[in-house]
């Protein structure tokens, strides 16, 4: 049988190692969906949602490390991508995407659902490319797929439907693209020489990990222990510079717990390792920051260095340990080392002591969930107060996985980054943690879980309140808007749709329900009714009041208002002006 556009794609993607392609089937998808049917080698995942499409391919991505794809139908079916894809594109995870377009006759007419894919994806995307002739769909196929795995980032093919359908012309060679491989970048020795001084020159430094160090971790630590620096880090990097680090300090931003906070605030010179750390207003501002990073365009970008170096960071840490002095002083990593203790202490106390008559508290749910996980587990997490738990209580493992929207920061991610990661690792435990909000915005693609066997644990964090954003905007000195949810049992919906499910109101039978659904063989949804006033507040909160991104509220005027645990607290904290200019 002749091959045709369609039969290419298929052919290209599998030599690349794609076993699976997300979407939601639909009339210019047709010769993409036959073409899948007669090769085999590639799995059609049918989501409910393309958005589910878009994350699902981000999360499979981001476990993998390999390229993984989703596609849409025309006009409104591939807009439903552009969530996911601006997550994966930010997240710099390999995610080839097709957006299936009109007939090319029908393009420039205003026709029934007509957009400008490769307009409307330009910002989220590292290549998108509209095919108008069969004799181009090589080249352009095979340049999204290298664009998506160098960057790495989204690589996107606009095909439309009748092109797809075409014959190539024969004698059209059809490449395997080559995946690139990326020298890694040298530091000079005359950037090695001054970050040299600079730290031989203080004696307290801190260390700030992001993404950037996931190759590094020994490397850091070393160097860390040498230079007598406690090591902070973002979320990003809690999997792999969480485990075994006993320089450790946690994290910091809204988000933040442990001495991380002040550990940065306190030292004389901060050196950010493969962070582009987006909250300005929780770093330093007295510019004795350094930065190692690959991208140039990171550097001082989000606050005034007195040294940017454009490097590797392994290459970096291996070059700078024998510059270090090795006679240094640990008075300052002691300092915070034994106040990070203690506030660990203090975090511990929700989950040591529970009140079986009180609300279930997030800490204690939490803490129950990641205490009888699998050592390798993969967790994944949903935007608002779910990520504050999981950054303070999932404890991170060599093996174990904490993977979400952590940059893009969309909603409805969990379930959906879940049925990427099941999909590629069926053995392996994943857990997906879902506030309310987030699940209630992509309910369907629970059944995507039955359809497709995937035995997910649903954690729903059920509090009737897109919590998150409700403390913003007390943080911000506003009263509530907006941010109520109707009670809802979600262990009722998802046991009507077929999964088992589980509903906890009371502490006390919360031990034996985790084990029950973490032991199911199928899909599996734990709805629990969680306590409406856990606060996750951030670190530090006198160093709070202090921030340009809040405004501090002014007390009511009547004495006998009720006020809300936030507000209570930010009352007792006046505004100063310690703009941290130690």
């Amino acid at each position: 049988m002749e091959k045709n556009v369609s039969d290419c794609l298929v052919e290209m993607l599998a030599s690349q190692g794609v076993q699976r392609m997300y979407g939601l089937a639909g009339d210019s998808l047709n010769p993409v969906m036959e073409a899948l049917e007669r090769d085999g080698s590639i799995r059609w995942i049918h989501v409910r949602h393309e958005e589910t499409a878009a994350f699902a391919a981000a999360g499979e991505a981001m476990i993998s490390g390999g390229l993984a794809a989703c596609c849409g139908s025309c006009g409104p079916g591939n807009m439903h991508l552009i969530n996911g894809l601006y997550d994966a594109h930010r997240s710099a995870v390999p995610v080839f995407a097709l957006a299936s377009h009109i007939a090319t006759i029908n393009i420039g007419t205003d026709y029934f659902q007509e957009t400008h894919p490769t307009q409307f994806f330009a910002e989220c995307t590292r290549y998108c490319e509209l095919v108008n002739n069969p004799a181009q769909a090589p080249t352009i196929i095979g340049s999204a797929i290298r664009s998506g795995l160098a960057e790495p980032g989204v690589g996107m093919v606009v095909l439309p439907g009748d092109i797809a359908s075409r014959a190539l012309p024969k004698g059209t060679t059809r490449p395997m693209p080559v995946k690139p491989q990326r020298a890694p970048r040298q530091p000079s020795e005359t950037a090695l020489e001054e970050l040299a001084h600079l730290i031989n020159a203080v004696k307290r430094v801190t260390f700030l990990c992001g993404a950037g160090c996931v190759a590094a971790q020994r490397e850091l630590i070393s160097l860390a222990r040498k230079t007598a620096a406690p090591i902070a880090y973002t979320l990003r990097a809690k999997e792999f510079m969480e485990p075994d680090n006993p320089l450790g300090v946690g994290m910091t931003g809204l988000i933040g717990w442990g001495d991380a906070t002040r550990a940065i605030h306190e030292a004389e010179l901060l050196i950010l390792w493969g962070t582009d750390f987006p909250y300005s207003s929780f770093l330093p501002r007295h510019g004795r920051v350094v930065q190692v990073d690959t991208r140039a365009e990171a550097l001082g970008r989000r606050v005034p260095l007195c040294l940017g170096i454009h490097a590797d960071v392994l290459l970096t840490a291996r070059g700078l340990l024998p510059l270090i002095r090795s006679d240094r002083e640990e008075d300052f990593l002691d300092r915070c080392l034994s106040r990070h203790g203690k506030e660990l202490l203090r975090l511990q106390a929700r989950v040591r002591s529970v009140d079986e008559q009180a609300p279930i508290r997030p800490e204690y749910l939490t803490k129950l969930v990641s205490d009888q996980a699998e050592p390798d587990a993969v967790f994944t997490v949903d935007t608002g107060t779910p990520v504050i738990w999981a950054a303070r209580f999932i404890q991170a493992m060599p093996q174990r996985r904490v993977i979400g929207s952590f940059k893009h920061g969309s909603m409805a991610c969990a379930l959906a980054m879940s049925i990427g990661a099941k999909a590629h690792s069926p053995s392996r435990q994943v857990i997906a943690l879902c506030g309310d909000g987030g699940l209630s915005m992509l309910p369907g693609d629970l059944l995507t879980l039955l359809q497709e066997n995937l035995a997910v644990k649903i954690l729903v964090y059920n509090n009737s309140s897109l919590d998150f954003v409700a403390l913003e905007q007390e943080l911000g000195g506003m009263p509530h808007m907006g941010t109520a949810l109707p009670g809802t049992n979600y262990a009722a919906i998802a046991r009507a749709m077929g999964l088992t499910a589980y509903r906890v109101e009371t502490p006390g039978s919360l031990p034996a329900a985790v084990h029950d659904w973490l032991s199911t063989r199928t899909p599996a949804l734990l709805d629990v009714v969680i306590d409406t006033h856990a606060l996750g507040l951030p670190p530090n909160t006198d160093f709070l009041s202090s921030l340009d991104y809040f405004r501090h509220p002014q007390p009511p005027a009547d004495p006998e208002a009720e006020l809300s645990p936030v507000r209570r607290m930010l009352y007792a904290f006046p505004p100063s002006n310690h703009r941290s200019t130690n």
